[in-house]
């Protein structure tokens, strides 16, 4: 689904309390054959180059794990209590964080049953198009540290003004004025080369630490170290001298989802971004722990809604 289709839908729901507004919205998505946890793994850019919008999130929510095939920046506008699993780091979001993603890196805010306020965030999508033909026309790097992925916190520094970027990209897209798209991708370049600056000043704006390791954490740097491998719980739990219970309730509790169904998940993202760089179907499985390819293309067409395959031509078809 792209994402100007999930906005003309989310316009339709109408007035209510948000209760009831969340179950028509997955009614409407239940009409167009997609259910509401898969909705973030299948969202698409609209646009060639660069997609903007706000989001609000209230506690009590679950956004499943998922990944993109393109760099998402993320500004957040509340101090909510939020924390924010970025790979297999967790870190506390603060007002004024800027969290940058590249195409393939599994992450998912983790929403408490309690927020102090609502989650405010500003998303800004770049394609990979964008970022190679700016770096090629430009002699500087037009994505912050391209492959990795960071929590930047400007909050009480000269950078908080970075965020005005973020609001004018998000009121462009609402706007839809004559040119806009011309006008987000140009204000988007500008985004970037102040992030770029950011980063390389000295004092000011600083790379957040992830949150001391807990056991999620420490489990989810497990299981990528051993995506390839058969991963079961029982291993899991022994590995860490844990109850099967515990990492079990840990799972469900944080992130709304089983131990299973999390390393499915992981592998499948790893799977995508091995497609993406042009592994043959036939042995993109085996390197992410699938027993053969009945499974993983089972697997796949569950989570995502189609065939690797189908995969394979989308995204061939979108980088032509």
């Amino acid at each position: 689904m792209k994402l100007d289709e999930l906005s003309r839908l989310s316009g339709q729901v109408g007035t209510g309390d948000r209760p009831r507004k969340a179950e028509r919205m997955r009614q409407m998505l239940a009409g167009r054959g997609m259910q509401w946890g898969e909705m973030y793994q299948e969202l698409e850019m609209s646009h060639r180059y660069v997609d903007a919008y706000r989001h609000e999130s209230e506690e009590g929510g679950h956004v499943p794990m998922h990944s993109h095939n393109f760099y998402e920046l993320t500004y957040c506008r509340t101090s909510c209590g939020m924390e924010y699993l970025l790979g297999a780091n967790r870190y506390r979001v603060q007002r004024g964080d800027i969290v940058f993603t590249p195409p393939g890196v599994n992450h998912r805010p983790l929403l408490a049953d309690r927020l102090v306020a609502p989650c405010r965030r500003d998303v800004v999508w770049i394609s990979r198009e964008f970022v190679a033909r700016t770096a090629a026309a430009f002699p500087f790097d037009a994505a912050p540290e391209q492959e990795q992925a960071f929590l930047l916190r400007t909050i009480g520094t000269s950078w908080e003004m970075l965020g005005e970027y973020f609001d004018t990209s998000v009121q462009e897209a609402l706007r839809r004025a004559p040119c806009w798209e011309v006008f987000l991708a140009g204000n988007t370049l500008i985004l970037l080369t102040q992030l770029r600056r950011a980063l390389a000043s000295r004092g000011g704006a600083t790379l957040a630490q992830a949150e001391k390791p807990e056991l999620l954490e420490q489990v989810f740097a497990y299981i990528e170290t051993h995506l390839a491998e058969p991963i079961t719980l029982a291993d899991t739990a022994r590995h860490f001298w844990v109850s099967e219970s515990k990492i079990s309730q840990i799972f469900r509790s944080k992130l709304g989802v089983s131990f299973y169904r999390c390393v499915t998940q992981r592998r499948l993202i790893a799977a995508k971004s091995l497609i993406v760089q042009g592994l043959p179907l036939n042995t993109v499985h085996e390197q992410v722990g699938f027993a053969d390819y009945s499974t993983f293309f089972r697997a796949f067409k569950r989570e995502y809604g189609i065939a690797p395959s189908h995969f394979r031509a989308l995204y061939t078809k979108d980088e032509t």
